[in-house]
């Protein structure tokens, strides 16, 4: 009975180490599972850990590259272009006035503002006008007395002529009024040029504007005396801008080329005036104001070794103004048949140059260095460097660089 426990506590001890044994031995299952994949290089057994290692294996394992940037190209355009000089210049006014009193007398009014523009012939200044009213009536009441004159010589001629043949006068008296009849003739003559003269210094005292212009700031005040004592000073300037000349010196070795292009050919007045001259501003984009050739002078001159040439054009807007600079472009004759033209814009530039990207092998674009001449409207010539079966990329600058693939968008050029 003594036995009995002992044998209890026994199966306690040997309960309580199998306890300890089965939760060590289920903590040590769990750690595997969280931990073993990454601390065991082996493949994992368990199929949810091997499932989450494998997944990444499914489908592709390399990304697929961008396409390559859509960009437009095109060959160049050929066209026939004349060769041309540019030079430098300036605009000068085809008519500047001086507006004088040419009568004397007080400015009585002024009938423009500073700066406003007219037409021709505004009313731009009154001078007084009484005296040379005065002056006028005097002049035409001398016209009036000398035309009654002549009536009553041509009378008395008449009825004296009549009394000699009766011989109730003599022919003296004849002769007298005959006389008086020639001399009323003749203050006729004198008092019309008065009166004409007298007309003339009335119309002096309206000055009115020569031509359409724009005026200056008026240059004497009303109530002082203008036209007296020999004063020449000009009441105001008028200067006319609509049509203007552009005016450049060209030098002997340029007008020497451009006759050799011209055959060394003389060309007559209407001949020169029908040649094109194309003007631009220095803020303009290409050459937009258009004339023709208005002068060239005859001769070089020894001092300075340059050709004076001018040209006209219309001038609507006002926005060349005399003196300011403008480039010129003017024809030569002789032209090139197939220039090469690609749009100006496409045109880069770095130490070494002026350069194109021309589209190579593969579509790799290529830096292709280039010489050019003039530039016709949005076009720019190519003088050498390209030919005319090259693609040259034409827009989306940005998208492309020397070296770069790209999808050429083949376009064809305008302009």
């Amino acid at each position: 009975m003594r036995s009995l426990p002992a044998l209890t506590s026994k199966r306690i001890v040997l309960a309580s180490v199998a306890l300890m044994l089965a939760t060590a031995a289920f903590g040590f299952g769990v750690d595997r599972l969280r931990w073993g994949p990454a601390n065991d290089s082996a493949p994992a057994a368990s199929g949810v850990v091997s499932g989450a290692a494998a997944a990444p294996a499914v489908g592709p394992s390399v990304a697929q590259a961008p396409a390559a940037a859509p960009v437009p190209v095109a060959k160049p355009k050929t066209m026939s272009v004349s060769d041309t000089i540019e030079v430098t210049g300036n605009a000068a006014a085809v008519a500047e006035v001086k507006l004088l009193a040419r009568v004397v007398g007080y400015l009585d009014k002024i009938h423009f503002e500073d700066g406003a523009l007219v037409r021709k012939n505004d009313l731009l200044l009154t001078i007084q006008q009484d005296q040379y009213k005065a002056q006028l009536q005097q002049a035409q009441a001398q016209l009036q007395l000398a035309r009654a004159q002549l009536n009553h010589a041509n009378i008395e001629v008449v009825r004296y002529t009549a009394l000699v043949k009766k011989g109730a006068a003599t022919q003296v008296n004849v002769d007298q009024w005959v006389y008086e009849q020639q001399a009323a003739l003749a203050n006729i003559l004198g008092a019309e040029a008065q009166v004409a003269i007298a007309q003339l210094n009335l119309s002096y005292t309206e000055v009115r504007a020569p031509f359409d212009g724009q005026m200056s700031k008026h240059l004497v005040d009303v109530g002082n005396v203008v036209g007296g004592n020999g004063q020449q000073g000009a009441l105001a300037n008028i200067t006319q801008l609509d049509p203007i000349y552009v005016e450049a010196n060209v030098s002997s070795q340029v007008a020497l080329q451009v006759r050799a292009n011209l055959d060394n050919r003389q060309l007559t007045l209407a001949q020169i005036q029908q040649i094109p001259v194309e003007v631009a501003l220095s803020n303009d984009k290409g050459f937009p104001r258009r004339g023709t050739l208005q002068y060239v002078a005859p001769t070089i001159d020894p001092a300075t070794g340059t050709l004076f040439v001018r040209g006209i054009l219309r001038n609507p807007d006002r926005a060349l103004l005399p003196g300011v600079f403008v480039r010129m472009r003017l024809p030569m004759e002789k032209g090139t048949q197939s220039a090469l033209m690609v749009p100006n814009n496409a045109l880069q530039e770095d130490q070494g140059g002026r350069y194109l990207l021309v589209v190579g092998k593969d579509n790799v674009t290529q830096q292709r260095y280039v010489q050019i001449g003039q530039q016709v409207g949005s076009l720019r010539v190519i003088t050498g460097g390209l030919a005319p079966d090259d693609l040259v990329v034409i827009g989306e600058l940005w998208r492309s660089s020397p070296g770069t693939t790209i999808t050429p968008q083949v376009k064809t050029i305008d302009g």
